[in-house]
C-alpha cells in the first residue's frame, strides 16, 4: 500500500501575546498583509498573509480549539524567504529600530544554501529573512 503524501503547508498558527502589535510588527516591519477572516461561528479572527502564505494568530489564553498541547508566545522559530538583497533588509530593519540578533550568516534551508539575517517579533519568537543561494554545480572528476 502506497502512503499517501504531503503537499504544502497552509497556514501555521502563532500564539501571541498582543493582536493588534503582532499585526503592527509583521506589516510594518516585514511587510505582511493583515487579513482578518469570519469562521463558521461568525466570529472574526486574525491572519497574516504574504504571497500564497497565512499565519493565523491566537491570543494567549483564549486559542481556538483545537490547539497545540502548550501554546505559548514566543516559541516560534520561523525562517522566511526573500528576493532582495539582505543589504535592503538590513537598512530597513535599521529604520524600522527593528535590532537584528545576527547575520548575515550562511545557513542551510530546506533547498538549498541560504544567508540569513535573525530578528526577534515583539513576543520573541526568532524570525530568520533568507536569501537561497545558487547551488555550486559539482567538480569534474579530473583523474
Amino acid at each position: 500500500m502506497n502512503q499517501p503524501r504531503l503537499t504544502q503547508i497552509d497556514h501555521l498558527v502563532l500564539t501571541v501575546s498582543d493582536i493588534d502589535t503582532t499585526i503592527a510588527f509583521y506589516r510594518d516591519v516585514l511587510g505582511m498583509e493583515h487579513a482578518p477572516f469570519v469562521v463558521a461561528d461568525g466570529s472574526t479572527r486574525h491572519a497574516l498573509r504574504f504571497g500564497p502564505h497565512k499565519i493565523n494568530l491566537h491570543l494567549a489564553g483564549a486559542e481556538f480549539d483545537p490547539k497545540a498541547r502548550a501554546p505559548s508566545p514566543g516559541t516560534a522559530d520561523l525562517c522566511l524567504l526573500t528576493d532582495a538583497d539582505l543589504d535592503k533588509w538590513q537598512a530597513h530593519f535599521a529604520a524600522t529600530h527593528t535590532r537584528i540578533e545576527e547575520g548575515p550568516v550562511p545557513r542551510s534551508g530546506a533547498t538549498g544554501p541560504i544567508t540569513s539575517l535573525y530578528v526577534r517579533d515583539p513576543d520573541g519568537n526568532l524570525i530568520e529573512i533568507s536569501v537561497p543561494q545558487p547551488v555550486a554545480p559539482p567538480r569534474a572528476d579530473r583523474s
